[in-house]
């Protein structure tokens, strides 16, 4: 048997007898503290009312005081200016040694691309290298495209580069979100898309058969979680690419390739049926090349994104760029926000959002953060976390928006006849236009009034050399370091020499303030105390006397 803990309850005798003796306790402390006696502190007489001039000495007083609140102020700032010059100088000489060691490297010998090679894994030079890995390693590339806007998930610097490579490689679109998008807008873009390159329709699942499913189906009997658990054009894929590697004899590496959040790892869990790779809303969750096996002859390839080139127009660089909402910028933000609302029809957002008409983006953010609970303190409204909401919608799987196709079919300049037929060998494409009807049957689409229409921007550019990428951050750096030179150019030392000076003469005037004032108030008081036949000697006395003394008048304890 377990041992039960002590009861903390006592009998009534033994509690009043402790409440007595406490009672005693305290009438012996107090009995203590009377024979003492007790030292009131002295407080000070002040201005005496029939004294002259009260009214006057009182308003030195307080501006006095002020004057002293200014200085402390003002000291504060010189102090804090003081560290960050001295941060800034740190800086600058951590700098000038770390550009010395590196001239002393590559002197020994050493290059640039062996420096290269030790970034950081979260920099776009690395994501670029990881990119070209997975495209040179890989016998078929996919390029996966959002379903909502196609045209601007394509890269044509990727398919130059895939198609140009020579070889076997070939190049296959998959079509990704199309549960987001009307059915007959669907369709037509599988028309368009499929002149050129052989596409796929492909609705991956994002919520994985794992114990956690198992949960979910327990708690929620009647839950429809077919839209989240269930893959749909994953068997015409797998076929297609079993297809190939059989026809080319060997097992097959496909690499998955495309811009930020158009479903690359979520299209490879869906292959191999279990979460392998990780996926989240936020940009650039995949930050190097990783390898799954599907089966014997499949290997899948996930990569990073491909950076968006800074020379498209905003629309890309908000929906396309690897952009960490948290560290970005609220204009760059806005920015994209702003481009956003300019290409989609405004009464589909303002019903969508709930939200009344709006003259411009700011409105409509703060309309938007007001509805959302998003405020600051004193309830202002937060436009920059609006901002971000938004963002993340529009490129995460929440909002239905869909874009047309182009009316003519033009061909880019690095595809030829010859180089479509060459990319669609080996692939039996009837057998693929069939899988993509079962698919396209079975799902569940948005209506085409509920789906918002955007207007969508072309293709984006994108950058996948690495040496590119190098050239845009050491201008960048130059800059910043141009900028930091003016900074420093505004604390010079002559500025210094003169707030200094202007210092000290800020602090002696107010000590001969504060001495004067002292004095004339000892004598004030000498003069009320004394007769008035005494004024003369009183004076004199209280002339000698200097204003450290314990005489001197305290205005810390004015009263006013």
């Amino acid at each position: 048997a377990e041992l039960r803990k002590a009861s903390k309850r006592l009998t009534c005798h033994k509690r009043y007898k402790i409440q007595k003796k406490i009672r005693e306790h305290h009438r012996k402390v107090r009995k203590e503290a009377k024979k003492r006696g007790r030292k009131k502190p002295k407080k000070d007489p002040g201005v005496p009312s029939a004294a002259p001039f009260k009214e006057e000495l009182l308003r030195e007083a307080e501006q006095r005081k002020q004057r002293l609140e200014e200085l402390k102020q003002k000291q504060k700032l010189n102090r804090q200016k003081e560290h960050e010059k001295k941060r800034k100088l740190e800086a600058k000489k951590n700098a000038a040694k770390i550009k010395e060691e590196a001239e002393g490297k590559e002197s020994s010998g050493k290059s640039k691309t062996k420096t290269n090679k030790l970034l950081h894994k979260n920099s776009k030079q690395s994501f670029c290298r990881e990119l070209k890995k997975v495209i040179e390693a890989s016998d078929v590339v996919l390029e996966v495209l959002d379903a909502r806007d196609p045209m601007g998930c394509r890269c044509p610097q990727l398919e130059q580069a895939v198609t140009c490579s020579g070889g076997d490689k070939k190049l296959l679109l998959v079509l990704n979100k199309i549960d987001l998008v009307p059915k007959e807008n669907l369709e037509k873009w599988l028309n368009y898309l499929k002149k050129e390159f052989p596409t796929v329709a492909f609705k991956s699942a994002t919520l994985m058969k794992d114990k956690t499913m198992e949960q979910l189906k327990k708690r929620r009997g009647r839950a429809d979680l077919s839209r989240t658990a269930q893959s749909f054009g994953s068997k015409c894929l797998l076929k297609l690419l079993q297809e190939h590697g059989k026809a080319q004899n060997k097992t097959i590496q496909v690499g998955v390739v495309g811009f930020p959040n158009v479903g690359k790892s979520s299209i490879i869990n869906s292959l191999k049926g279990v979460r392998a790779c990780n996926v989240g809303l936020a940009r650039g969750v995949t930050k190097s090349m990783q390898m799954v096996h599907i089966d014997k002859q499949t290997k899948m390839l996930d990569s990073p994104s491909i950076i968006a080139d800074p020379s498209n127009n905003a629309l890309a660089l908000a929906l396309r760029s690897i952009i960490d909402t948290e560290e970005s910028g609220s204009a760059d933000v806005l920015e994209g926000v702003d481009a956003i609302l300019n290409h989609c029809s405004k009464q589909q957002v303002m019903m969508y959002y709930s939200i009344p008409d709006f003259r411009n983006t700011e409105e409509f953010l703060t309309s938007l953060a007001q509805k959302r609970g998003m405020l600051k303190k004193g309830g202002i409204p937060d436009i920059e976390n609006a901002a971000k909401l938004l963002l993340c919608d529009w490129t995460g799987a929440k909002i239905s928006y869909h874009s047309q196709p182009p009316g003519s079919q033009s061909l880019p300049p690095y595809l030829t006849e010859d180089k479509i037929t060459e990319m669609q060998e080996c692939f039996n494409l009837k057998s693929l236009e069939e899988e993509n009807t079962t698919t396209v049957q079975a799902l569940k689409y948005p209506s085409p009034a509920s789906s918002i229409i955007f207007q969508s921007a072309g293709m984006a550019n994108g950058t996948i050399e690495e040496n590119k990428v190098i050239e845009e951050v050491s201008e960048w750096e130059n800059l910043e370091t141009s900028k930091e030179g003016e900074e420093e150019e505004e604390f010079t030392e002559s500025d210094d020499d003169q707030d200094n000076a202007e210092e000290e003469n800020y602090v002696k005037k107010v000590s001969q303030v504060s001495s004067t004032l002292a004095l004339a108030l000892v004598s004030l008081k000498h003069d009320f105390l004394f007769l008035e036949s005494e004024h003369s000697n009183s004076l004199s006395f209280s002339l000698d006397k200097t204003a450290d003394e314990d005489d001197a008048y305290d205005f810390n304890t004015d009263y006013v």
